[in-house]
């Protein structure tokens, strides 16, 4: 009876001390619903996570064991349709696009950076061409009168021809009759100069003068008159010239052979000056303009470029290869360029300062282009941009990141791939368009990634 007395009290007193603790508890709310079907007391157990691996729980802060990162708490409540609601739940929710590599992962992913810079941005455009004649120096050499070809003094294409040497001559009985009135009305001036009858006097001049305009329209100069009239007999053949001195690109005659008036004898072209008819794409065309300075190549010259200037830009597109036409006026000292030559052109177009990076930096989806950035050590975040022209290396962002900010230059792919795996959700690979293939530019040496701790299966929770 003793022995029970000594267990009741004390349980007695147990019983009214908890009692008194619990009613004291509830006053102050901690047993009260909070619609969750959780109590106030079980939200004091706290939780602590790692954004980049979920499965790593603990019960008081610190680093995650695989990767070092700060733990963050753990939300259980977190709203049916994903909105966050308190910071934290917002924190964990930004923290879920990001991805974090330690420095033997980005070894292994091939991962290197680079930081976005502000520099002169310049666009090459490159086209073909094909080497045209000077339609502003070409000209023919025609037969001023019917007659026969007496004598040729060009006789094979491509001799060189000068406009002060003729290249032909023609016998024709009409010039040799207007030749004869020529100098009769020479001689009836000087007889009747002396006349005076100021009527009969004048009568001569223009007799002179009527002949002298039928030579004129017959192909005969100033010179060859003046030297009729001294002579005083007519010439039985007449020399042809050529309107320009140049190359004989077509030989349309024979000697011997009879001609009428206008035909022609030989087409002629300078080609100190040609032309480069090159092809630029659409997409392209609104870069280039008169004037702008092109730089030509040829294949036959490697290593020396030829430099002219556009000086017009044809109006109309061509349907079939989608290219608008560009004419680039061409010194051409030797006569190094050839017609038909094909060659290539180079365009050089300055497009200001801009933020620029590797173009392998961007990843293009077809909606929307995507940079990521290292916004921390190790921790890498998506980011949309806006980009702008596009050069062989380089291409410019309008918007989205800034200057000094590190961009993955290789390695992207797998970045949004391990994001893709934790449920970011960055990039549809299934709209990518194609790119580049990614170069390995100043990537990190393997080395031994430093232990971050050790490594326990009891602080995972699965």
């Amino acid at each position: 009876m003793a022995l029970n007395k000594k267990i009741t009290i004390p349980l007695v007193l147990l019983i009214v001390a908890a009692s008194v603790g619990g009613g004291l508890l509830y006053k102050k709310g901690w047993f009260k619903d909070d619609g969750g079907g959780h109590t106030k007391l079980e939200h004091k157990v706290q939780l602590w996570t790692c954004s980049m691996h979920p499965f790593i729980i603990k019960d008081k802060p610190g680093t995650c064991p695989i990767c070092g990162m700060e733990l963050i708490k753990k939300i259980d409540n977190a709203p049916a349709d994903g909105a966050a609601t308190t910071p934290e739940q917002k924190q964990q929710a930004d923290m879920l696009g990001h991805v974090s590599m330690s420095t033997t992962q980005r070894v292994m992913a091939n991962v290197a950076t680079t930081e976005a810079k502000k520099n002169a941005l310049n666009k090459e455009i490159n086209a073909v061409g094909i080497v045209q004649y000077d339609q502003s120096r070409q000209a023919k050499a025609t037969a001023w009168i019917a007659g026969r070809i007496d004598r040729l003094h060009v006789n094979t294409v491509g001799a060189y021809v000068s406009k002060d040497k003729p290249v032909a001559e023609v016998y024709s009985p009409d010039l040799i009759a207007t030749q004869q009135e020529y100098l009769l009305a020479v001689k009836s001036r000087d007889q009747l100069k002396n006349s005076s009858i100021p009527s009969i006097s004048q009568n001569g001049d223009g007799l002179v003068g009527s002949a002298r305009q039928r030579l004129m329209l017959f192909g005969v100069k100033e010179s060859q008159i003046a030297d009729l009239e001294k002579a005083g007999k007519p010439n039985i053949s007449l020399p042809i010239y050529t309107p320009i001195s140049g190359v004989v690109i077509e030989k349309m005659v024979q000697q011997g052979q009879y001609v009428n008036v206008g035909e022609v004898l030989f087409n002629i072209a300078d080609l100190s000056t040609v032309w480069v008819e090159i092809e630029v794409y659409e997409n392209e065309f609104p870069n280039i303009h008169i004037g702008q300075q092109v730089e030509i190549r040829s294949q036959s010259f490697p290593g020396k470029p030829f430099t002219g200037k556009i000086s017009y830009i044809y109006p109309f597109l061509d349907p079939k290869t989608r290219t608008v036409k560009a004419r680039v006026d061409m010194p051409n000292p030797g006569m190094k360029l050839k017609p038909d030559m094909f060659v290539n052109a180079v365009i050089k177009v300055p497009l200001g300062s801009a933020i620029v990076v590797p173009v392998t930096a961007v990843m293009d989806t077809g909606k929307r282009q995507v940079v990521w950035v290292e916004a921390s050590p190790g921790m890498f975040e998506p980011r949309d941009v806006q980009v702008g022209q596009r050069t062989d290396d380089n291409i410019q962002i309008i918007s989205g990141i800034k200057t000094g900010e590190k961009v993955a230059v290789s390695g992207g792919y797998l970045i949004d791939s391990e994001s893709q795996l934790k449920g970011g959700g960055t990039v549809d690979h299934s709209q990518h368009t194609g790119g580049a293939k990614p170069e390995v530019k100043g990537a990190a040496p393997a080395k031994q990634a430093p232990a971050k701790g050790t490594l326990k299966m009891d602080d995972m929770k699965m």
